[in-house]
């Protein structure tokens, strides 16, 4: 009867060792993600998306934007946070207030990422090249990201504005479907990214989804680190 009770006793005590080391482990890994994030629990954060470019109606989106929408809004949720999104003509606040996701390249439909580009992605450059069909590409580091058949292309970046608080992460794809691959990759990268660049570290990718048509988002490969040439200064200016 001892040696039962003895057995017993050490079963429950190893059982609670492994339960509490991996409530710890969990315990850390959320921990690092609220902070490559710069979320907490309780708090709120920005989906900022841009109007689907070929449809008339103010609040219509684009479907592979929603489900870009979602797989963050899944990021926020694991985080104990709450997403809420904000339409193109809706007012986001200041940069750094809130942690803010901002989806689609800076095309017509989508302002917010054109001012990021413009004030801070300063070393990016988005260009339109057939007008009809919207078809685009980018430019960063002397290279240019283009559209085609067979490939696509997507920045996925994160920063902060001039007075730090919350991060802001850009996914400027070519096509919605980039946007999603862009979302899908943070979703599934963002320990690995955590290792790399810590919780206070800007970063620009440059990822490519292969055979995008075949494939769909499942091919999505990183082409480049550029984020040494993504974030130019501002221009000196001469008296």
């Amino acid at each position: 009867m001892g040696d039962l009770l003895i057995n017993l006793l050490a079963s429950i005590i190893a059982g609670t060792a492994v339960w509490l080391s991996g409530f710890l482990i969990r315990r850390r890994k959320l921990s690092r993600e609220r902070a490559f994030f710069g979320l907490t629990a309780g708090a709120s954060c920005l989906l900022v998306v841009s109007r689907h470019a070929s449809s008339p109606r103010e609040f219509s989106v684009h479907r592979r934007d929603v489900a870009a929408l979602v797989e963050l809004a899944t990021i926020a949720r694991e985080c104990g946070a709450h997403a809420d999104r904000v339409g193109e003509n809706q007012p986001t606040g200041e940069i750094g207030r809130l942690t803010e996701f901002c989806v689609g390249g800076p095309g017509g439909a989508s302002p917010r990422s054109a001012t990021h580009v413009r004030t801070i992605l300063r070393g990016v450059t988005y260009a339109v090249f057939d007008e009809e069909v919207r078809r685009m590409s980018f430019t960063v580091g002397g290279v240019e990201y283009v559209l085609s058949q067979e490939t696509s292309h997507v920045l996925l970046a994160r920063f902060w504005g001039p007075a730090g608080g919350h991060p802001v992460f850009f996914i400027g794809g070519l096509t919605a479907g980039s946007n999603l691959a862009g979302a899908r990759y943070l979703a599934a990268h963002h320990a690995e990214l955590s290792r790399t660049y810590g919780a206070d570290r800007p970063f620009a990718l440059v990822l490519r989804i292969v055979e995008p048509t075949a494939y769909g988002t499942d091919f999505t490969e990183l082409v480049a680190d550029v984020s040494d040439v993504a974030f130019q200064p501002l221009p000196q200016q001469v008296d």
